[in-house]
């Protein structure tokens, strides 16, 4: 059935691509582990995934593609936010008091600054657009007729059972997190990826 096999082939493709250490997987991460604004991140990123995908699906990837000057200044902005937060997520691993607070015994981010974290490692990273949008997208155009519509309901299946699995699996980890030497190994990780992933794009929007 040509339904079935777009659907199935939608939820293969988001899910090779979206199961990847990166900046929106580890602060998903961090804050399921922190029990913390899970839910309405979580829908955040599920929801933002299915827009980006349809839109992509709609054309949105072939005009951004013609589109080189906005290419650079998504990859140069998302460095900078980046760059930002791992240096953050570096300062807290090498104060105790911060790897306490992120323990839970500080004071919790506030949901409207949680969401616009989270929007910023959705939208200020450039490879949502070379994943997420040019190439779903442009496999997702080339689905036979009423194939389209299965293809981003697989595709967004799949970026919603990842992320729910990701934010409300990792209080699994919660006795592994008990020890604030935990979540300073956790946080020394967090901004080492952060820097590198920011050295990357900085490099990429300058070359």
């Amino acid at each position: 059935m040509p339904v079935a096999s777009s659907f199935l082939g939608g939820f293969a493709l988001s899910a090779a691509l979206i199961v990847a250490i990166g900046a929106q997987n580890a602060f998903v991460l961090r804050q399921g582990l922190r029990r913390e604004h899970v839910g309405p991140i979580v829908l955040f990123c599920a929801l933002a995934d299915i827009a980006l995908m349809a839109a992509g699906v709609a054309g949105l990837g072939a005009a951004l593609d013609g589109l080189p000057g906005l290419a650079a200044a998504l990859t140069l902005g998302g460095a900078a936010f980046l760059g930002w937060y791992g240096l953050g997520a570096l300062r807290r691993a090498l104060r105790p008091a911060a790897a306490l607070a992120a323990e839970g015994g500080g004071t919790a981010m506030p949901l409207g600054a949680a969401l616009a974290r989270t929007a910023g490692f959705t939208l200020l990273n450039p490879h949502v657009y070379l994943d997420t949008v040019l190439l779903v997208g442009a496999v997702g155009a080339a689905q036979p007729p009423g194939g389209q519509p299965a293809f981003i309901a697989g595709a967004g299946l799949a970026s919603a059972l990842w992320f729910a699995a990701l934010g409300y699996g990792a209080r699994l980890l919660a006795p592994v997190f008990a020890r604030p030497a935990a979540w300073r190994v956790l946080d020394a990780v967090i901004g080492a990826t952060m820097l590198a992933l920011a050295a990357g794009l900085a490099a990429r929007g300058l070359g």
